[in-house]
């Protein structure tokens, strides 16, 4: 099998933003290349204590997407043949887009070709079993251990498009759950992705749990790990559609309905977010946030105290924070 292999010259700054935006056009799994050092849980991840000294981090990083290509040379994308001049055309309409937005540096576009390697698939070597204090979070190609058959075992089958919860963000809202779930608990999840945060509170007893989603490959991922946990359906329902500015979607989620709100989401969504989670929390009501990198705390906790919210706590695992507050009753 051959792909074609798409590589753009952009910054590190810029690299979540375009796999984002390029991922709408289905672009999927970015190979990224550059030099930002690895935090320890990174380290630790990849079983090594000391690595090698390397390139000081000089801000560009190289993304890199694979396209299909079929018998006759012809690519396929999102299930359709296309040209390659047509996706060069689509990346770099994108990257314009984003330029008055955010700094992508050169933008600069190459294509070559590759062959036969399972890129869809060869993540899942990465995606170890891990614990979160006392919960196991396991992929559905590894065995339970039978000294961990007491324990809260979590099956999470991620894919390509959504996190596995090593990221010390999903962590750290894992943690910020355990302390406020109740059997009485309304939960909203802003941007659910696997489903994971859900899921962990079904499991932790909440009544019920509604996940939001930008992206439509959350409903399968949602599904397939609801299954896999034994989740009912009546458990954890998801909707997709932007909860900040779709009046309907806001609708559909209900107004001063939920004891948490929780949104593991970049600290420049959560700041236009948090004055409309007030409307959908109870008085009294919990809001647990992170994926925001210590640089934005109190840009998250400005708009935390703007919207009205009283700051409870914040948490913080490596360079990550959580910031967690409560409508006033």
């Amino acid at each position: 099998m051959k792909w074609k292999k798409f590589k753009i010259k952009t910054t590190t700054e810029a690299e979540d933003i375009i796999i984002s935006t390029l991922y709408d056009i289905g672009l999927e799994g970015a190979q990224i290349e550059d030099h930002v050092p690895l935090t320890a849980v990174e380290k630790e991840q990849m079983f090594v204590d000391i690595l090698p000294e390397g390139p000081e981090d000089d801000g560009i990083a190289w993304l890199s997407f694979f396209v299909e290509e079929d018998e006759v040379g012809n690519l396929i994308l999102n299930g359709e043949p296309v040209g390659e001049e047509e996706i060069l055309r689509m990346v770099r309409q994108e990257l314009e887009g984003l330029r008055p937005f955010c700094a992508i540096g050169e933008g600069t576009i190459t294509v070559d070709e590759t062959e036969d390697i399972d890129w869809i698939n060869n993540w899942k070597k990465y995606f170890k079993q891990f614990y979160v204090d006392d919960i196991l979070i396991i992929p559905s190609w590894e065995e339970v251990k039978e000294e961990d058959r007491d324990k809260m075992i979590i099956h999470i089958d991620p894919g390509t498009a959504f996190g596995t919860g090593m990221h010390e963000t999903t962590q750290l809202c894992i943690r910020q759950l355990k302390k406020y779930v109740t059997p009485k608990t309304e939960l909203l999840d802003v941007g659910t992705g696997s489903g994971i945060l859900s899921i962990i509170a079904c499991r932790l007893g909440v009544a019920h749990a509604l996940g939001t989603d930008l992206d439509p490959c959350a409903v399968p991922a949602v599904e397939e790990n609801k299954e896999a946990n034994g989740i009912p359906d009546e458990a954890f329902t998801m909707m997709i559609g932007n909860i900040i500015d779709d009046p309907a979607v806001q609708e559909a989620v209900g107004y001063d309905k939920y004891d948490i709100v929780v949104a593991n989401i970049l600290a420049e969504v959560l700041v236009p977010l948090t004055p409309q989670v007030v409307h959908h929390l109870k008085p009294g009501g919990i809001y647990i946030t992170s994926g925001i990198i210590q640089e934005r705390e109190q840009m998250v906790t400005e708009a935390v105290e703007k919207a009205g919210l009283e700051l409870v706590e914040v948490t913080r695992q490596g360079e990550w924070v959580s910031v967690t507050a409560r409508r006033p009753l």
